[in-house]
């Protein structure tokens, strides 16, 4: 069997079953492996195995097939996040010496302006070559950039063999077959979105490209007319859902699992959507991409009985909760400890970034920096990033504790919660709200409904209603940019 991951992906698949679904378009298994071998051949006769291409696209079929040939070439994909800046394309090109691009149409202006060197490339070149032979334990298939929610993004080194061994899991747990379609709203650039690529190419089922989300009623629809049987998103995508769209209301006949990861979220939305869809399993996931994409899964019928967790490792995946001393925590117990993970999925490290590789892996192990506890039965509870905790008058506080809290007012569509510098606190509580609508809200009936629900020094010391939060191309929200009013000392001071 081939060690190249896009020949286990792709071979074997009956031809004419349909494997991407966009727009009006259908795309048969044959057709794409076709695609996919004749333009890998040509890279092949073009560049030297383990060369760095960039790919810049929305989600589409050339998107798809320039991202497969790619690494079955041999070569290394490097995904640009879809709402790359000019310093952000600068610092990947040469960050990977990069040798050259897919680019989309649409990006083609601006790839010219900013590096005008860089050779651009299409899916329509024919070739034919040797494919190089494939260590699946060192040979990279992707460079994928971390979301950069907390900072500057880095490039996270992935193998053939992370890849197959996490999409192995993956198709398992979650029980797809060559009758399952997904609706892939999420950026393929990014590893929950590839990964819904992998694990749907691998059962031999079919992947529905869908129109954005800002839309999110026409993605319903679509889901309907392709007969959808599974979606994907991150917690902004079930908020927008179940507060901006006709979801809750309406019956999906083909529909039978959902998938969620890309951060917590709160149990409490969780139940929402089950009792709106009693019909439709619900899949609270837990990952990273430095470990290709999963960790972990909470089992559908778990959800109630371990409401808030974050499950039990995948099967080639063994999560461990230590102290700093690199002892166990006690099970059962409310003493947390990091996640650190072990396994085929978790990646070598950082792209030329010795120091922060030997910062989170250490002895074949991940330090996720994820702060959890565990109960009597092996479930994982995460508290936070152990970055994020702020400490206010002597207390350790979970900005995602808040969060969640915030997150259970019917009025509230996104929240987050930050710690900023206060001479009375230490670091004083501030939230950041975005309403469903401005006029049937107000900052009194958030801080009323958060001291109902926390302890008081839990509460936020001052609530802002904004009309966006800002956000990566990922649907993460960056902290970071959070703009804090001049006047905040002043409003902090007189609250103390």
């Amino acid at each position: 069997m081939s060690q190249n991951l896009v020949s286990w992906l792709l071979d074997g698949h009956q031809a004419d079953a349909p494997a991407l679904l966009f727009r009006d378009q259908q795309i048969s298994y044959g057709d794409l492996r076709d695609h996919v071998y004749r333009l890998a051949g040509a890279l092949c006769q073009r560049f030297c195995k383990g060369d760095r291409i960039g790919l810049w696209s929305d989600n589409s079929p050339f998107y798809v097939v320039a991202y497969l040939a790619t690494i079955r070439a041999g070569l290394c994909a490097v995904p640009f996040p879809p709402a790359v800046d000019e310093r952000l394309f600068r610092s990947i090109v040469a960050d990977t010496d990069m040798r050259a691009a897919f680019v989309q149409q649409k990006y083609l202006r601006n790839v010219t302006k900013w590096a005008a060197d860089l050779a651009i490339l299409d899916e329509h070149a024919v070739g034919n070559a040797a494919f190089p032979e494939i260590d699946p334990e060192s040979d990279l298939a992707v460079l994928a950039y971390t979301s950069g929610s907390t900072g500057i993004p880095k490039a996270v080194m992935v193998t053939h063999g992370n890849l197959r061994a996490n999409t192995s899991d993956i198709v398992s747990y979650l029980e797809l077959t060559p009758q399952d379609r997904v609706m892939a709203v999420l950026p393929l650039s990014y590893c929950f979105g590839a990964s819904l690529l992998h694990t749907h190419l691998r059962a031999g089922a079919s992947v529905a490209i869908g129109a954005s989300f800002m839309f999110p009623d026409k993605v319903l629809d679509e889901m309907v007319a392709k007969r959808c049987t599974n979606f994907a998103g991150v917690p902004s995508s079930y908020q927008i859902l179940l507060r901006k769209s006709g979801f809750a209301r309406r019956r999906f006949n083909d529909l039978r699992f959902l998938q969620q990861a890309g951060g917590k979220l709160a149990a409490s939305i969780i139940h929402e959507i089950a009792a709106a869809q009693p019909d439709i399993r619900f899949f609270a996931m837990y990952g990273q991409t430095e470990a290709t994409a999963r960790l972990s899964y909470l089992e559908p019928s778990m959800l109630r009985a371990k409401a808030g967790s974050i499950g039990r490792g995948l099967p080639s995946t063994t999560l461990e909760v230590l102290r700093s001393d690199g002892t166990a925590v006690v099970p059962g117990s409310e003493e947390t400890g990091e996640i650190v993970a072990s396994g085929a999925n978790i990646t070598p490290g950082y792209w030329r970034s010795p120091q922060e590789t030997a910062r989170y892996f250490r002895n074949g192990k991940l330090h996720t920096g994820d702060m959890a506890r565990v109960d009597a039965d092996g479930y994982l509870y995460v508290v936070d990033r152990a970055r994020d905790f702020i400490k206010s008058m002597g207390n350790r506080i979970s900005p995602q504790e808040v969060e969640e809290t915030l997150a259970t007012h019917p009025e509230v569509l996104h929240a987050a919660v930050i710690g900023v510098p206060d001479e009375f606190f230490g670091e004083a509580v501030v939230a950041f709200v975005v309403p469903r609508t401005l006029d049937r809200i107000v900052e009194a009936d958030l801080l009323t409904h958060c001291n109902r629900r926390l302890a008081n020094h839990k509460v936020p010391r001052k609530i802002y209603l904004v009309d966006s939060l800002p956000m990566n191309s990922f649907g993460k929200v960056l902290k970071l940019e959070l703009c804090i009013p001049e006047s905040l000392e002043l409003s902090l001071a007189t609250q103390a």
